[in-house]
């Protein structure tokens, strides 16, 4: 499975099957950085090209690196929001310093 990236196509910010004909993200990673998903309500309703795609919430990478644009913590705590979450959960994004 794979996530499209890519503003021209039908499916641009969706999930897709692999393979698939435009650029896209695998799910998959060999640092097991996608064993987990949740996937924020981003550009999503409407769908707008070029305004980006998906923002995930995933396990961190070891010494957690920076993400791509994503959000990263460790796999126990994304256990943990799970537990919490609802379809009517909302998700605050705050920077710090």
């Amino acid at each position: 499975m794979g996530w499209c990236d890519d503003p021209n196509s039908k499916k641009y910010n969706t999930l897709v099957y692999l393979p698939f004909n435009h650029r896209y993200e695998k799910l998959f990673k060999k640092e097991n950085t996608y064993d987990i998903i949740l996937v924020l309500n981003y550009n999503m309703k409407p769908i707008k090209r070029n305004k980006g795609s998906a923002i995930f919430i995933h396990v961190a990478k070891k010494n957690y690196k920076k993400t791509k644009g994503c959000i990263a913590t460790g796999k126990t705590q994304l256990l943990k929001i799970i537990k919490k979450i609802k379809n009517d959960t909302k998700v605050k994004i705050a920077h710090q310093k």
